[in-house]
């Protein structure tokens, strides 16, 4: 019996938090048990739905992980050469597939350029012998990377609201296209430093239009 693993990640393009990095993996035969819960997509899915499967998709599975990559982390790898945020989810994806044993991987690839992902994907994985699936949209194809966006996305989901916990104002989503975000960054930018993406253009372009007006004021 194949023991099958999806790979997929939630909080790509915010500004405001951390990324999240989920891999789910099952016997080929419990795959049917995720589809029969009404796994899918996560975006597909509610808060309240996605928080009954967070659960559920924990029972059924084999294994599972979850890697939490702070904002820190991701501007360290934007500042970096070798690195950009493609480069860092695949070492993040390796780093899942290299600690859940199973015989097939399936990774939901974020880059334009699929063989390229794969090929560095493939170099850091231990066992050369696994067969490797990376698509597109993967997370609306199968249930096992639907599984995985879903443990992903509820856990940014609950990083989100343990950030908001503790600041009286309103973050909002966390998205630069979400207008209470907006508002967020230009009165707090330079207060705490390590919720915010600073190599976001967005983070830079509201903090700079602050820091001018705060020139203009002198």
């Amino acid at each position: 019996m194949k023991t099958i693993i999806g790979i997929d990640e939630a909080g790509r393009g915010p500004v405001i938090g951390p990324m999240v990095m989920a891999g789910v993996s099952a016997d080929e035969k419990d795959i049917e048990k995720f589809k029969s819960l009404g796994v899918k997509d996560s975006k597909l899915l509610s808060p309240q739905q996605r928080k009954f499967l967070f659960n559920e998709i924990k029972k059924i599975a084999k294994d599972y992980k979850i890697i939490i990559i702070s904002p820190k982390e991701i501007d360290s790898s934007l500042n970096s050469k070798d690195l950009n945020l493609n480069w860092l989810e695949a070492i993040r994806a390796a780093d899942i597939i290299n600690q859940i044993n199973s015989e097939k991987a399936i990774v939901d690839c974020p880059s334009n350029n699929i063989n390229a992902y794969t090929a560095y994907l493939l170099q850091r994985i231990k066992n050369k012998k696994i067969e490797l699936v990376v698509e597109h949209k993967a997370d609306m194809k199968y249930a096992v990377v639907s599984a995985a966006s879903i443990l992903a996305k509820v856990t940014r989901d609950n990083e989100i609201k343990k950030i908001q916990d503790k600041i009286t104002q309103p973050i909002g989503s966390g998205y630069p296209s979400d207008p209470i975000t907006k508002e967020f960054i230009k009165n707090n930018y330079m207060n705490y430093p390590g919720i915010f993406r600073k190599t976001w253009a967005s983070y830079k372009r509201l903090a700079g239009s602050k820091k001018q007006k705060h020139l203009l004021d002198f």
